[in-house]
């Protein structure tokens, strides 16, 4: 399915082919709207894309993969196709992105850093559940 999404945003978007300039474009991007670069430790990228017009971003990548944030103690879960829109200091409509919770896998519908709390990231899962974080925790290389 979201491949069919990704398929409707491709026109007039920047898109990186290739692990090392997908990976840059994604840290660009993060590090444009104000979120920590590290939100997507992904190997093996095969695509990043971004249409700027409608503000939907996409990454591509060979394998699932789960990674868990060591400073936190929180595993995530990436889905070989990770799709949001992207604003300012938010990433939205994120499909592709679980996080496990105790025994439960929950998908991450939204991530946020909130002005009034500097430092600090927000991640809301789709039952309406919401976590928030050092945002250092997701910086490169964590």
């Amino acid at each position: 399915m979201a491949a069919k999404i990704i398929e409707s945003h491709r026109v007039g978007a920047e898109i990186a082919n290739g692990d090392e300039a997908a990976k840059k474009k994604s840290i660009e991007l993060l590090s444009e709207l104000g979120l920590p670069e590290g939100l997507f430790p992904l190997d093996d990228m095969e695509e990043f894309g971004y249409n700027r017009a409608n503000g939907f971003m996409w990454i591509v990548h060979r394998k699932k993969k789960e990674h868990t944030f060591k400073k936190i103690k929180q595993t995530v879960s990436y889905a070989t196709e990770v799709t949001a829109f992207v604003e300012k200091g938010k990433l939205k409509k994120i499909a592709g992105v679980k996080t496990k919770e105790l025994m439960l896998w929950l998908s991450v519908v939204e991530v946020y850093v909130d002005e009034s709390s500097a430092g600090k990231i927000t991640f809301k899962t789709g039952t309406g559940l919401s976590d928030s974080f050092d945002a250092s925790a997701f910086e490169l290389g964590m």
